[in-house]
């Protein structure tokens, strides 16, 4: 009766100890953590301690939140993938009652006029970061049920797009566009993955680029930043919506090579505004140069090729929901980096979007952990557990 028991319980993470292909993504995440605490701690100090009168204000905020962070990894790494599949469509309801309640007055907070927060005292919720990860788990498990009708119609087609679609309305009534823009890149990306006809998504092209043209219509805020973005130097862009933008590249600019040294940015001297939150690469690039860059863009690179050998091991092992799912998190990691790094460098127009793990800011530090222990966990099951299971069916 023991053994049954034993044989029918979930097997815990923490009891494997030799599968030694899981600590290359817990080492990238150690290495960003690490790195984005040093040099939050360095981009914020002088803010903190005029503002606060304590210099490592953010950093012991940060690390109360990277404990947290690491808590949660933890209680996740020992869910069974199964139960978020099987509970995917509450996600998916708790993904859009998150988004509804930051647009309820009086219940979200709104900063610099877009309302992508709650406040719960001790930190700001912005549930569009924990909603895309409900999206995608929701999104992973449609694809696996109905991957047939994916391939080879219209139908399977629109109808995951369509539950992308209740969630983009709802952010760019916040408006979070930034989020908005992953989610979406994030979809056609997963459902073009399960193996859908390229001419489709050149008509869904076409109708988000009228989508866009309308934003920008509609909004003027966003011509305003499209132009500063195509020449933030310009004498009325440059201590206007291209002020962020120009300070930022000064920052890399006199970073050169090999950076002016850790703590020896001038920018973070209230030149640059969000220097610890939206633009902390540019505070990387001055102190560390194109060396410092370069590392941190070759650990998201490698973080996010991990994710990807991950979904790829599982695609050939049959187990689709937890391909989706890997390939899922791993586009929601490159988009969110992609467009900060973009943004820094001048390649994008200035979007409020944190780069994970180094960017100030609880709710994303901690939704963070969270997807690198579903991918950990994806990876122990579709590496471990699978082929166990098989061995074990092989010999009866």
């Amino acid at each position: 009766m023991t053994m049954a028991r034993t044989a029918n319980r979930p097997p815990r993470f923490n009891k494997i100890e030799e599968e030694k292909s899981l600590n290359l993504v817990l080492f990238l995440t150690l290495m960003l953590l690490t790195s984005g605490l040093l040099m939050m701690t360095s981009a914020s100090v002088e803010i903190a301690s005029s503002r606060y009168g304590d210099p490592f204000y953010h950093l012991k905020r940060q690390g109360i939140f990277a404990a947290v962070g690491i808590v949660v990894m933890f209680v996740t790494l020992n869910i069974p993938l199964y139960l978020w599949k099987k509970f995917s469509w509450f996600l998916l309801m708790a993904s859009y009652a998150l988004l509804l309640l930051v647009l309820v007055p009086g219940v979200g907070k709104v900063v610099n006029g877009s309302a992508r927060w709650i406040d719960l005292g001790i930190i700001n919720l912005q549930p569009s970061e924990l909603a895309k990860v409900f999206i995608i788990i929701y999104l992973a498990s449609f694809l696996e049920r109905h991957l047939p009708e994916v391939q080879e119609s219209w139908s399977g087609f629109i109808k995951p797009l369509g539950v992308i679609s209740a969630a983009v309305v709802l952010l760019h009534f916040e408006p979070d566009h930034g989020a908005m823009v992953i989610l979406l890149l994030t979809a056609f990306c997963m459902i073009f993955l399960a193996g859908a006809k390229f001419y489709r998504f050149l008509f869904m092209l076409v109708i988000c680029s009228g989508a866009v043209v309308a934003i920008a219509i509609t909004k003027p805020y966003v011509l305003v930043r499209f132009s500063s973005y195509l020449n933030p130097w310009a004498a009325e862009n440059v201590y206007g919506g291209g002020y962020q933008l120009t300070q930022a590249l000064i920052a890399f600019g006199r970073g050169e090579w090999l950076g002016v040294g850790l703590g020896n940015s001038i920018q973070k001297l209230y030149f640059l505004p969000e220097a610890h939150t939206d633009f902390v690469l540019a505070i990387i690039g001055e102190e560390l140069g194109l060396f410092g860059v370069g590392v941190v863009i070759l650990l998201f690179t490698l973080l996010v090729y991990k994710a990807f050998s991950i979904g790829k091991i599982a695609h050939l092992r049959g187990c689709l929901f937890e391909a989706f799912f890997a390939y899922g998190l791993g586009l929601l990691f490159a988009g969110q980096a992609l467009i900060n790094i973009g943004v820094n460098i001048g390649l994008l127009p200035t979007k409020g979007l944190t780069l994970p793990f180094l960017s100030q800011g609880g709710a994303s530090l901690i939704v963070s952990c969270f997807m690198i222990a579903l991918l950990v966990r994806i990876q122990y099951e579709t590496e471990y557990l699978k082929p166990a299971s098989t061995s074990r069916k092989a010999k009866e």
